[in-house]
């Protein structure tokens, strides 16, 4: 093989491995209105399943509207951990924009890791 080739070779991993990287890590964008949000739009959020979306919305219904992204802590399940994983992707207001699940990697300990 000639030098040429080796730098081909290396290159073309090279551009593959940053392709694969951006994938692999890219998370959807958009938000949720926490106000207005059906069942199925609050799962989008992370760690978000059915029972957790149950309580958004019974919280919402008994208390009014959330006047802030943080008030969403006194929901039963949603912690200062989880809320700094929803935090990026939570509204109070305007239209619900995100359209897929967004997925929190986990940490080597196995909890959650916050997203940046």
């Amino acid at each position: 093989m000639n030098a040429r080739t080796v730098l081909s070779l290396i290159l073309v991993a090279a551009a593959t491995l940053t392709i694969v990287g951006s994938v692999e890590g890219a998370q959807p964008t958009g938000v949720v209105n926490i106000n207005t949000a059906t069942m199925d739009q609050l799962q989008l959020l992370p760690r978000v399943g059915p029972a957790l979306a149950g309580r958004i919305v019974d919280f919402r219904e008994s208390n009014g509207e959330f006047r802030a992204v943080d008030e969403i802590v006194a929901v039963k399940g949603i912690g200062e951990r989880s809320f700094e994983n929803l935090e990026p992707f939570i509204v109070t207001s305007g239209a619900t924009t995100l359209a897929e699940k967004v997925k929190v990697p986990r940490s080597n300990d196995g909890s959650p890791k916050a997203v940046d």
